[in-house]
């Protein structure tokens, strides 16, 4: 596959991030465009392994060696072509997935592994600017009727399926656009708005339809909902934040981090009148959570203008290479620096926070932290080490417990597991006839590829409840786990 000495000819080379004092003056994205020739090469490094193990890292079943080898040979239609014949928006995972396929990479052993998220995310572009990427119609319907509820990645992948099956799909979305957190958790520095508003067009033409600003549950009851439609499909994802019940909690600057983030997201598209309501500019800032949303707190902090920004990890920090209890190929817990990171703010480890303290009219002041050590299982204070942190405002991004018990689910009298999301069997059907479920919200919080390989795992599992029968894939089960803990 591709070039057989390729990878011992050139180095691993991702492209070149734009200098730090140009990008933080804006919101677009923070990668500059890597040159074609270049890219070719870094494609040319994916070596004849035998036994690819990228596709065990990747729950899409990527074709990974198949479009690494036509792109170095420049067959640009026939590499889109594999590309979307497992993935449905290797735009959204180029530029968010955290790549287990490249920790998984044979070359990885003993070398960089290959740049196989840059070849993806350069494939889809050159197929959207040549004009490649051409709404799939179905050749006929089938008079069946699908509700997806949800318009996050899984969402919006089952929705794309059933459509292309000949499915008549409707969308619902309770916030005002059509994305879920693709528009309104993932800042614009990371994936411009655009690039989700350019699949949904595709989409639309297919024929999904989409009705956001519609809280299911609420403004459509479910009995009404599964009245109306042959099959339901919910990929609500599992948005009930961790919250952090220690003194203080009730003062003024504490907040969720997905309560900061859609603000941040729609000042970075004008659409706001005025300032955010919740706004870093001039202030402290601590974020509590040393994970991507923590990082996309940072980053947006930084373009708002904090003062200072400092992030806080209770864990202690991961080494810089891979632990010998993470062997190749799973995906390994080492030290990573993201385009935030390297912009401003400081990062601490080993950190608990033990107090928002505030004035006299709650107003937000400092952070009371101390220091820990993890100790046969868990973590303990070291004494003498408690001190405190100016803070304005504090962004909580500590993870998600799992889906928010709502009218929809109560409604329904859905079966939820021990972790506190949609009960499933191995056809993601729940405990109620007709209705499925699929994303985060069945298997709890994960990466946007599980969210996608669900969700067209989900439609091949309805498309057979609806037809008897299925020509759609399904990339997983249900009780499939990632690698990453």
């Amino acid at each position: 596959m591709a070039d057989p000495r390729g990878f011992l000819k050139a180095g691993r080379e991702t492209p070149k991030r734009r200098p730090v004092d140009v990008r933080i003056r804006d919101w677009r994205e923070v990668y500059e465009e890597q040159e074609f020739g270049a890219l070719q090469k870094q494609a040319g490094r994916c070596m004849d392994c035998g036994i690819p193990f990228c596709h065990q890292g990747c729950p899409l079943g990527n074709l990974i060696p198949e479009w690494n080898d036509l792109i170095w040979r420049n067959e640009k239609v026939d590499a889109i072509d594999r590309l979307h014949a497992t993935n449905n928006f290797p735009e959204f995972t180029g530029r968010l997935c955290p790549a287990p396929c490249e920790t998984a990479c044979v070359l990885g052993i003993n070398q960089d592994p290959v740049t196989i998220k840059q070849v993806e995310l350069r494939t889809i572009e050159e197929a959207f600017s040549s004009g490649n990427v051409k709404p799939l119609q179905p050749d006929r319907m089938t008079g069946k009727t699908v509700a997806v509820v949800g318009s996050g990645p899984a969402g919006l992948a089952a929705a794309q399926q059933l459509t292309r099956a000949g499915h008549t799909v409707v969308v619902y979305e309770r916030a005002p656009k059509i994305g879920g957190l693709l528009r309104y958790g993932i800042p614009e520095f990371k994936m411009e708005k655009s690039v989700l508003d350019r699949r949904l067009n595709q989409m639309q033409r297919e024929g999904t339809r989409f009705r956001a600003g519609v809280n299911v549950g609420v403004d459509i009851t479910a009995a009404e909902l599964r009245t109306k439609y042959d099959a339901v499909i919910l990929a609500v994802g599992a948005t009930q934040w961790r919250d952090l019940n220690i003194p203080g909690r009730e003062n003024k600057g504490v907040h969720q981090a997905m309560e900061y983030l859609p603000w941040g997201n729609q000042q970075a598209l004008n659409e706001l009148p005025g300032e955010p309501p919740i706004n870093a500019h001039g202030k402290h800032v601590i974020i509590l959570g040393g994970g991507d949303t923590g990082a996309d707190c940072l980053g947006t902090a930084i373009r708002q203008g904090a003062a200072s920004i400092t992030q806080i990890e209770i864990m202690p920090r991961p080494t810089e290479e891979r632990p010998s209890s993470q062997p190749w190929p799973t995906y390994p817990m080492v030290y990573r620096v993201s385009s935030a990171h390297e912009e401003s703010g400081e990062r601490l480890y080993s950190i608990s926070t033990e107090e928002f303290i505030g004035d006299a009219n709650r107003n937000l002041t400092a952070l009371k932290i101390v220091e820990t050590k993890f100790v046969d299982g868990k973590f303990e204070k070291v004494p003498g080490t408690e001190r405190q942190l100016p803070a304005d405002l504090v962004f909580l991004a500590m993870g998600f417990t799992g889906i928010e018990k709502n009218q929809l689910v109560t409604d329904l009298e859905l079966a939820l597991d021990q972790r506190g999301n949609i009960a499933r069997d191995n056809d993601y059907a729940t405990n109620v006839d007709g209705v499925y479920v699929c994303g985060d919200a069945g298997r709890g919080q994960s990466l946007i590829v599980w969210a996608i390989a669900e969700g067209r795992s989900a439609a091949s599992a309805v498309d057979r409840h609806l037809m008897g029968e299925t020509q759609l894939p399904a990339p997983i089960e249900p009780t499939a786990r990632p690698l990453m803990v």
